[in-house]
């Protein structure tokens, strides 16, 4: 079962090219400060943008950089079938503990059809999946139902969970059991759904937090609520600061300030407005993050 504080981390650039050397480091700051999982080529890793030959790359480096002390996940989720496909059975051959896959985005499948496009790929590749459930990008919201009849596809472990609706997440832990990993997909819903039975966040936070939102989740999971209600209300300021605009624009900017990463996004993403740059400053620095 995946569980914990997941860091969906970030594709480094450097002159328009993947920063490989500087992906390295950000997965040992990582596991430095006590995250669970990497999923490599999520949102925030911009894999919409990223060729096939960088995607597989960066899955690569990942697993090799990690050398199984987390799990890796892989995103590997496409809209098209054969493509989803080919690159989850990338990330198997290659070493990835797990493959997050984006429900099909744009062609707006029925709900048998999303059904019929992961079992496809479950039973074509022997590698654990984690369902990635964002209506808000991918126009089409997989239901409760549909994750509980998939729930029972052998190698279909989990689901990132982002439709934004505390009592679809309940839904979806009442119909798929407790072995069944209900991931939050948006940080501020980290301690509702721990609350609720869920285990843990694939989290953009953790690319600048790592050890609060671990703490979080280690914190609830050892009976000490207070103290992972405190983390909530504390990283609940980083969390708007990291999507006053579209994900990952911002944190890649966070990172920058931090110096960790270059700042470069790629089009047709572009950089903060110089008002919402000065924001962010103002919350890092107040949380302790920059000087």
């Amino acid at each position: 079962m995946f569980k914990g504080a997941i860091v969906a981390i970030v594709t480094p650039f450097k002159n328009g090219k993947v920063d490989e050397e500087t992906l390295r480091e950000l997965i040992e700051f990582q596991i430095e400060n006590g995250t669970d999982g990497i999923v490599p080529c999520g949102t925030t890793g911009e894999s919409p943008v990223l060729s096939h030959d960088e995607h597989d790359r960066v899955i690569e480096i990942t697993v090799d950089a990690v050398k199984k002390r987390v799990p890796v996940i892989a995103g590997t989720g496409s809209n098209s079938t054969e493509e989803a496909l080919r690159l989850t059975r990338h990330a198997y051959e290659v070493g990835a503990d797990g493959a997050l896959m984006v429900c099909p985005y744009y062609n707006r499948p029925t709900q048998e059809g999303l059904y019929q496009h992961y079992k496809f790929i479950a039973e074509n590749v022997p590698i654990p999946i984690v369902i990635y459930n964002i209506p808000g990008r991918t126009g089409v919201n997989m239901t409760p139902e549909t994750l509980a009849r998939l729930a029972k596809v052998k190698n279909i472990v989990g689901v990132k969970e982002a439709a934004g609706s505390l009592q679809q997440m309940a839904d979806i832990i009442s119909l798929c059991g407790p072995d069944f990993s209900v991931l939050s997909g948006d940080d501020f819903f980290t301690f509702p759904l721990l609350c609720l039975g869920g285990h843990g966040i694939i989290s953009v936070v953790s690319n600048v937090a790592p050890a609060d939102m671990a703490a979080m989740v280690d914190s609830f999971n050892a009976g000490d609520i207070n103290k992972a209600r405190e983390l909530h209300y504390k990283t609940t300021p980083l969390v708007k600061a990291l999507f006053i605009e579209t994900n990952p624009v911002p944190v890649k900017a966070a990172l920058a300030l931090m110096g960790k990463i270059e700042y470069e996004i790629r089009l047709p993403l572009v950089k903060l407005s110089d008002a919402n740059l000065e924001n962010l400053k103002k919350t890092m620095k107040s949380y302790g993050l920059i000087a």
